[in-house]
Order: C-alpha cells, then structure tokens, then sequence
C-alpha cells in the first residue's frame, strides 16, 4: 500500500510501499465520528493477522466508500478493510471485508492524476448516526476561491509524528487554482485540473498529512475533495492538494 504522497525531496514523488509515518491532521483538534459519520478508517495488512488504520475513506452508500488510489493501487484487495461508525483508528464501529477495488482507469502514479479507487464491501453497511453516506459535489459545483472548508482523518499532527487513535479536523481554506499551480512549478510538479488545493498560504500550520490520505475536504458538508497529496506538510509556502471530486462524480456515480 501507498501512504498519502509526501514529498521531501524537490521534483520527487515519495511512493512508500508502506506507510513508516501514517499521516494525522495537523493543527487541528479531536472530534468524534457522530460529526463526520460519512469518514471510514481504511484498514491495512502486512501480516494477514493484524489490521492497522493506514488511510481515509468516505462512504458513498452500504457498499461503497471513495478513497484515493495510491492508497491500494498494487494491493491484493483481501489486505483491505473498512471499519465505519467509530471515533477511534483502530477499535470500535464495526469491520467489514472487502469483495472488490476499483481504481479510476486514468489514475497516473507518477502525477497522481485522477487519485481515485472505490472500496466495495462484501456486506451491507448498517446506516445509524454514526454511519450516513456523504453528499459528493455535483459536476457543476460552485467552489470559490478562500472557501472555509473542513478536513478530517487520524493522520499524523506532525509530520513524521505520531499516530492520532483519535479522530480529528481542521479547518483549512480553497486555494486560488493559479496560484497553487505557481507554488509547485520550482519543483516540477503539476496542478491539473482535477486538482483542489486548500491550507493557510504563506502561514501553514494546518493540513492533512500522511495517513489522511483518501479522506475527505468538506465544504457546507459536501465532499468537494478527497485528500491525496502534498509537499511536507502543513507547509506555509505548498498548499495540500486534494482530487477536485466535481471532476469525477459521473464515474462516481457509475461505479459505486
């Protein structure tokens, strides 16, 4: 498995085959999961005996949850599970087994392009207070630029720090396209389109970090992005970077 995509060194894509610094939301504060019931925690295996939350993910319906797909791109999908309706990483809701992982036919591992997988359970996901899908941005979404909008998971608080077992959030801003496109051109890296920045620029201090890959930016609670990448973490001079999910709600829609 692929941990959200750090990257420490100028021009380099960091794909690590398991994550040594899962990633935890930074500057931000605990919550509890009855205020996100849409989040998943993502569940990983080396061993086939012990499963450990290692990404984020947000439940579309009983079967389906959108994570991004270097997270699992390469992973035999039994290495996988799901664990809905708890504030904790790795105790409490309930676990569920995966049938099937599909990732976005364009998904491009070099750019992180189309960062899109959807996790099929193997079981019907029971609905409650704690377990509700999310409401995903329309195709024709209308997301300004210096948006508030919410990011939450059990990422790392530091990068390269510890791991949160308590769920969290932080409140982060929509960065200007260009401007995000301006600040990742020195390191040779691309902004397309299909991509959402958000942070504090020229602050830092808060953002997701590695662990919160997959997880969601929610604007007005609706999932507008869908954590994948960044430069460090929580840097003041590189915004994150999220999968803009207007640009893919069609296949969204289609295969979950």
């Amino acid at each position: 498995m692929n941990s959200i995509i750090i990257l420490l060194a100028l021009g380099l894509a960091a794909v690590a085959a398991v994550p040594t610094n899962p990633q935890r939301i930074i500057g931000g504060s605990t919550t509890t999961i009855d205020r996100y019931p849409g989040i998943v925690s993502l569940l990983f295996t080396r061993n086939w005996s012990q499963w450990w939350q290692a990404c984020g993910g947000n439940l579309l319906n009983q079967r389906s949850v959108l994570s991004a797909a270097h997270c699992t791109f390469g992973d035999q999908t039994g290495a996988w599970r799901l664990r809905v309706g708890s504030t904790w990483a790795n105790s409490g809701g309930v676990v569920h087994q995966l049938n099937r992982i599909i990732h976005h036919p364009n998904y491009n591992r070099q750019t992180a392009d189309s960062d899109l997988c959807i996790l099929r359970s193997n079981t019907n996901i029971v609905l409650n207070n704690n377990v509700r899908p999310v409401n995903i941005a329309g195709s024709n979404y209308n997301l300004a630029d210096n948006q508030p909008v919410w990011a939450a998971g059990w990422g790392a608080t530091s990068l390269g720090g510890s791991n949160s077992e308590q769920f969290r959030h932080v409140q982060v801003w929509t960065i200007n396209q260009n401007a995000c496109v301006q600040r990742y051109r020195p390191i040779n890296r691309a902004i397309t389109a299909n991509m959402l920045c958000s942070g504090v620029l020229d602050v830092g201090g808060r953002d997701q970090c590695q662990g919160d890959s997959g997880g969601p930016l929610l604007h007005n609670r609706v999932l507008v992005g869908v954590c994948s990448w960044g430069q460090y973490c929580a840097d003041r001079r590189f915004p994150g970077v999220n999968v803009r999910v207007s640009r893919f709600t069609s296949w969204i829609q289609s295969n979950s």
